[in-house]
């Protein structure tokens, strides 16, 4: 049975948060942290895993850069400094194009692209506070990607708001649509999840 995640009672900050140890993963979301722990499961991994693939081979050459959790991402309110910054997530997936949101340390900005597969443990928050954290901060895309029942659930940013998400699974194929020549192929995705 997946254990819910853990919460640090009080309201923090990212200057709080690089203050704990790096030998546990927490995300910030409006203040409040969640535990990202126990490590996720091997199929998780295995879809994280080829998801990113076909992201990695997709943007090779091209200006946007493709990273993995955990990898910080701030979420600031406008001009909030970052160590006053309440959101900080580590999404299974991005995608930026924007150079001058990368840093050493962390990402500072909406990526272009976030994917999340989801864990039971996780599944509340990344289909809630998450996504409505990722609609306000700019995310022009974003993809829940639930890998027991084998679905995706893509929302895409239109006039600062994700309507309802567009639903892909086993045998569909879905182009992106903030890189529309993106295409993936679901099975190929899942497909490892069966062996």
């Amino acid at each position: 049975m997946p254990r819910a995640a853990l919460k640090k009672v009080g309201h923090w900050t990212y200057a709080d948060y690089c203050t704990w140890s790096e030998e546990e993963r927490w995300e910030l979301i409006a203040g409040e942290a969640f535990d990202m722990s126990p490590a996720p499961s091997t199929t998780h991994q295995r879809v994280v895993f080829n998801l990113g693939l076909i992201l990695g081979n997709f943007f090779r050459g091209r200006h946007c850069r493709v990273l993995a959790a955990p990898v910080d991402v701030l979420l600031p309110r406008a001009d909030e400094a970052d160590g006053k910054v309440e959101t900080v997530v580590q999404p299974d997936l991005l995608v930026v194009c924007d150079s001058t949101k990368i840093s050493e340390r962390f990402i500072r900005g909406a990526p272009d692209l976030v994917a999340e597969v989801l864990s039971p443990a996780t599944a509340k928050k990344d289909e809630g506070i998450k996504r409505d954290h990722y609609e306000r901060a700019g995310v022009a895309e974003y993809w829940l990607v639930h890998p027991l029942d084998q679905t995706v659930l893509r929302y895409s940013l239109e006039a600062g708001h994700y309507g309802r998400p567009d639903v892909f699974g086993e045998g569909d194929t879905m182009a992106s649509t903030r890189f529309p020549d993106l295409v993936v192929i679901w099975d190929e995705v899942f497909g490892a999840v069966e062996e």
